[in-house]
C-alpha cells in the first residue's frame, strides 16, 4: 500500500473542501472493509484518506413512524439490526444488513459504503432500492438528492461528482399493509459473494388480498444493481396470487443480464432471480400481512 495523509474532518463543509482539492486522489473510509482492501491491492490509489465517522450527520440513525428512516452513511450494519423499532419497522433491510459479510465485518461495514462501492453483488443495495431509499449528497455546490436505483453506474461506480459525498440514505415511513424482503444465493453457507440476490417489496390493499404497488430490484446479474421496475410495476392492481408473483419473476428474469464467471453461469443466475424473485415477494406479502 502506498503512503498517504490521514485526515478526520469533523464537519461536512470539512470534507466536501478535502474532496473537492484532492479529487479523484482523495478516498473517504468509514468502515474500511472495501476501500482499505482494495487500496492494498493497488485497485484504489489515494494521496489523502478521509475519515468520516467523526461527522455527527454520517453517524446519525433516526427513525419516526411518521417520518421515516434517515441512515448517517457511516453507521455501521450492527446498529441497524440492534434497534429494535428499526428492525420491527424496515425488517427488509435487516435482511441485507445482516447478511453483510460476517458479525466482525458488521461491525465496521455500512450501508452506505455498501452503496458507495457500487459493487454488482452489494447485498444492501437492492433492499434499499426496493423500500425506495434516497441517497443524500453534499458538494462544493450545496445537496441533492439521487434515487437509490441511480446511485451505482458502473462496476465500482457511483453518481457522486468531483467534491461531493453520501451524506445519508432516507427511506420513507413504511406504510399500513406493506412488507419487504432480501434473499441471495451463495455458495457457502456464510461470508461469500452472491451468485445473485433479490430485494422486493409490496404494498397491499387493506384486505390484504390485492397489490397496491411493488417494487423489485436484482444482485449480480448486471454491471450494476438492477431495478426491475416492470416486475414491480406489473403487481399493481391484481390479486395476490401465485400467477401475479410468477409473471413478476419472469420480468424480472428478462431484466438480468448476467455473465458467466467462477461463481455461476448465466443461465443458472437467470434461474436463481425467478425463484429468489418469487420467495421474496411471497415473503414480502407475510410480512405485509402481518407475518
Amino acid at each position: 500500500m502506498e503512503a498517504f495523509d490521514f485526515v478526520a474532518p469533523k464537519s461536512i463543509e470539512a470534507a466536501v473542501s478535502i474532496l473537492n482539492e484532492n479529487g479523484d486522489r482523495a478516498r473517504i473510509i468509514a468502515g474500511g472493509t472495501d476501500i482499505l482492501v482494495m487500496m492494498r491491492a493497488g485497485r484504489r490509489l489515494a494521496d489523502v484518506v478521509l475519515d468520516v465517522k467523526g461527522i455527527p450527520e454520517l453517524d446519525e440513525m433516526s427513525y419516526s413512524p411518521e417520518g421515516g428512516l434517515t441512515l448517517g452513511a457511516a453507521v455501521p450494519c450492527y446498529r441497524i439490526y440492534q434497534d429494535e423499532a428499526i428492525s420491527a419497522a424496515y425488517p427488509g433491510l435487516v435482511d441485507a444488513a445482516s447478511l453483510i459479510g460476517g458479525i466482525q465485518i458488521q461491525g465496521r461495514a455500512s450501508i452506505g459504503g455498501n452503496l458507495c462501492n457500487a459493487a454488482p453483488s452489494g447485498d444492501s443495495i437492492p433492499a434499499v432500492i426496493a423500500l425506495n431509499g434516497v441517497c443524500n449528497v453534499a458538494g462544493p455546490n450545496g445537496t441533492r438528492q439521487i434515487a437509490a436505483e441511480d446511485f451505482c453506474t458502473a462496476p465500482g461506480q457511483n453518481a457522486l461528482q468531483q467534491g461531493e459525498m453520501l451524506v445519508s440514505v432516507s427511506f420513507p415511513a413504511p406504510v399500513a399493509n406493506s412488507g419487504a424482503n432480501y434473499q441471495r444465493f451463495i455458495p457457502r453457507n456464510e461470508m461469500d459473494i452472491a451468485v445473485a440476490g433479490v430485494g422486493s417489496s409490496v404494498v397491499l390493499d387493506a384486505s390484504g388480498e390485492n397489490f397496491v404497488s411493488g417494487r423489485v430490484a436484482l444482485a449480480s446479474v448486471a454491471p450494476t444493481p438492477v431495478f426491475s421496475r416492470a416486475a414491480g410495476d406489473s403487481l399493481a392492481g391484481k390479486p395476490v396470487s401465485d400467477e401475479a408473483i410468477r409473471e413478476a419473476s419472469e420480468l424480472a428474469m428478462a431484466d438480468a443480464v448476467p455473465i458467466n464467471d467462477m461463481r455461476g453461469t448465466i443461465r443458472q443466475r437467470i434461474h436463481l432471480i425467478g425463484v429468489l424473485t418469487r420467495r421474496t415477494l411471497n415473503n414480502a406479502v407475510e410480512r405485509a400481512r402481518g407475518g
